[in-house]
Order: structure tokens, then sequence, then C-alpha cells
């Protein structure tokens, strides 16, 4: 039962390949970064384009409402479309610093005034409420036309005004230019991004640089001040590992140094018989040893047995325990049958005493058999040739009890025994002080109750007290 201190954080970095494991940076950056640009993106791009729209638009109405005023200069007379200008209204109409406007009026295939030529249809056309206006060609040129009709029938006018595109393309040009600012913009959102991860993933770099200093060798807690509060769940976390895998490797230090000492002395013993046997002037003398000998070999083994069994009782157990539905009656009946041999030995009346009916609870079979045979044992050793020894298996709540009439314990001494390597202080015989204490620990992986109380039979009452509701 050996636990490796955690490798730094270095020797681990080491170990992995550089790229073989994602870390929390690039992916973080890669599913933030590529939406935020992409959204910034087709923001800029959507802007330009309504913008480029309303300018469309608002030339467009002007256009419009440049044919418009030229049409309430159309009058109809007997049928005939005329218009009256003048040298100055033609020379308004026509005047533009930038582009060209050219208009003309027709009634059917028949030109009234203005420019000859101007197309009647065209692209990219829009209709309006009061007209509709489409690009073509005209002298050589892209020109935007802008086309009211008045009147109806035969004396319907088409006026149209015709406009170059130099004005257009400037502003086009421009709104184009938003597009630089734009592009800072989108290095600035990049730059934001890489930001706000960096300074958000440096309390996690924080964390593991306090484990990585502190932790890693004396598994030593770090302190919780200043950790975000997001993260103080999983600093807790790690915290409480961290002390329990403190506690867990204390408790197997303190396990192999006092098994070490516990078995110094029977090893001791037993290389004093060999010495003995090796010395002995005659066979009688030598079998005089080995049965001393033997009897030294029988409590080592008893006290490496119960040294493995509670070498095996781990805390965490408790998390995984496999529980099964257990008939304590049919347990206690066959934990007391094994010891009627060492009863009969000491001249002990063993007995058991249960209902005729199946008591039933969730436990571990094997741990609670090894607990109940620790107490039998113990009284068997304690009780004294001619006592009695009674095994009781109760039903409300389940438990299991043995007593004796033994010397018994007295109060003050009942918490102690429980401790590992600790006896009565008038305890006599070959004892190891393991037994309660393990009986002890296997109550608390299956949350159940250990009692020590006076017996009515004159000795000691050991009782494990199960909580759980007896299973159906």
């Amino acid at each position: 039962m050996t636990a490796a201190s955690p490798p730094p954080a270095a020797a681990t970095s080491a170990a992995s390949p550089p790229g073989a494991a994602p870390t929390l940076w690039r992916d973080l950056l890669l599913r933030l970064l590529p939406p935020l640009l992409l959204i910034v993106a087709a923001t800029g791009g959507l802007g330009v384009y309504a913008a480029q729209t309303l300018v469309e638009r608002t030339f467009d109405r002007w256009l419009i409402d440049a044919a418009r005023s030229l049409a309430h200069q159309v009058h109809v007379v007997d049928g005939q479309v005329m218009v009256d200008l003048g040298g100055d209204g033609e020379a308004i109409l026509a005047y533009d610093v930038v582009d060209n406007t050219y208009f003309s009026v027709r009634q059917g295939t028949r030109h009234v005034a203005g420019h000859r030529g101007i197309p009647t249809s065209g692209t990219s056309g829009s209709r309006y409420d009061d007209g509709e206006v489409f690009s073509a060609v005209f002298a050589g040129r892209p020109v935007r036309v802008a086309e009211v009709r008045i009147g109806s029938g035969a004396a319907q006018a088409q006026v149209r005004v015709a406009e170059t595109l130099f004005k257009r393309s400037g502003v086009r040009a421009e709104l184009q230019l938003i597009l630089l600012p734009m592009g800072a913009l989108l290095v600035a959102a990049a730059l934001a991004i890489v930001l706000a991860l960096r300074w958000t993933i440096r309390p996690l770099e924080t964390i593991a640089a306090r484990w990585n200093e502190r932790s890693h060798r004396s598994l030593q807690t770090i302190e919780l001040r200043g950790v975000p509060r997001e993260l103080l769940p999983f600093a807790g976390a790690l915290n409480d590992l961290l002390t329990r895998i403190h506690q867990l490797l204390l408790r197997e230090r303190r396990f192999a140094a006092n098994a070490a000492h516990q078995i110094r002395t029977p090893l001791a013993g037993l290389q004093l018989g060999l010495a003995r046997a090796a010395a002995a002037p005659d066979l009688a003398s030598v079998r005089q040893v080995i049965g001393e000998l033997q009897g030294s070999t029988q409590r080592t083994a008893r006290l490496l047995q119960q040294l493995m069994a509670l070498g095996r009782l781990d805390p965490e157990m408790a998390f995984d325990l496999d529980r099964q539905p257990v008939d304590l009656v049919a347990l206690a009946h066959d934990v007391g049958a094994l010891y009627l041999d060492a009863a009969l030995t000491r001249q002990i009346d063993l007995e058991l005493l249960a209902p005729d009916r199946p008591v039933m609870v969730m436990v571990q079979a094997e741990l609670v058999s090894e607990a109940l045979g620790n107490l039998v044992d113990n009284a068997l050793r304690y009780a004294g040739a001619g006592s009695r020894v009674e095994i009781s298996v109760g039903d409300g709540p389940p438990s299991l009890q043995v007593a004796d009439s033994g010397p018994g314990l007295p109060v003050d001494e009942r918490d102690a025994v429980l401790e590992r390597f600790v006896r009565g202080r008038a305890a006599s015989g070959d004892g190891s002080g393991l037994g309660l204490a393990i009986v002890r620990e296997i109550a608390e992986l299956h949350g159940a109750r250990l009692q020590l109380a006076d017996s009515a039979l004159g000795g000691l009452s050991v009782r494990l007290v199960f909580e759980a509701e007896p299973a159906a």
C-alpha cells in the first residue's frame, strides 16, 4: 500500500510530445475568435451594403424629382404635348458641376423636347410610386435614367431624365473607405479576445503554479483567497483531494511503522527459539522448544492475518462498497461454527441466540464476517476457561452482538481499545490489539455503530448496529 508523489508539472510536460493534447487556451480561441470575427466582418459588410443601397435610393429619388419637375412644365393642347422651358429653364435643368444631365419628352413615338435617343429601358430597375429608374448607356457613358409618365391614352407623355454616375461612383468609393476602419476593428476585436482569454486563463495558471510549487511534494493545500468565484469549486475539490491523499499517506506510514514494530517482537522470539533448539542437548529438549515455536508461529500468523485485513480497509472503500443483501442469522451461524473447536479447546460455552427468521441487511458479507470473527476471537481469548460467550442477532434494528462472562473492560478504556495496537491494562494472553480496531473500521465503512457496554453475563458486550432499514 504505497502511493507515489505526483510528478512535477515540468516532468509531465516533458513526457508529453508537443501538440499531443489540446490546450484550453487554443480551444477557447478557436471557439470564440472565428465567430466574433465573422460577426464583425458580416456587420461591416452589411453596413456598407445598406449605406450604398441608401445612397442609390437617395440619388434615384433626386433623379425622379428632377423628372417630376420637368413634367410640371408639360402641357397638353388639343391632344398635343407641349413643353415650354425657355433657354434658362433648360440650362438650369441640365446644370450639374460633376455629372452630365440629359432629358427628353416624348409623346408616343414623337419627340417633343430634349435630347434624342435616351434609352427607354435598361437593367437594375427600381420602381417607385411616382416613377421608375433603371441603368443604361447614353452617349457612350453609363447613366441612370428616371422615367415619369403623365396623362393618359394618346395624350400621354413620357418624361425621362438621365444622369451620368460620377457622383454615385465617388460616394461608393468613399463608402468603401469604411472597410479600412472595419479591418482595424477586426484586428482590435481579435486582440481583445486574445487578451481577455489570457486574463481569464491566468487564474488557472496561477492555481496550477501554486500547486506545482507547494503541493506536488508536500501535498499541502493552497490558499483559496483571491481565487475567482467560478473556480472556487474546482480549487476546493482539488484541495479536498490533496487532503484525502495526505491523510491516506499518513495512515499508511503509521500502519507500516506499527506493523514493523509488532512483527519485530515475534520474529525475534522465533530466532531465539531456533537458537535454543540448535543448542539443545537432547531430542526431548528440541521437541519442547519446537512446541513453543509452534505456538509463537500461530500467534505470528494471526497477527499477520489481522495486519493484512487492516491494510485492506481503506476509508475510500465506502464509496464503492459492493453491498449485497445478507442474512445476519446465517452469517452468525457460519462464523460461530468456525470457532467451535477453539471454544472447546478453551473449555468455553459458545452459544448463538438468533430469531427464527432471516434478518436481512445490505452489507459486504466478507467484511462483516471478518468483524464478527474478530469479536468472537477476542471474547474467547479474554473470557477465560469455563466462561460463556454468546453471539446474538437482533432485528430491531439489525445488529450483531458478542457478549461474554469474562473480566470485562473498564469504562475509561473502552474508547482507547478501539485504536490500533491498544489493549486493556489488565489484558493478558497473546492478543495484538488489532481486533476491535478492525471491527471499528468495518463498522465505519458500513455506516454502522459500534457499542461497548457491560454484558448481562458479567463481562463485556460488543454490539454492531446497522442503521440501514432491513432489506426485503
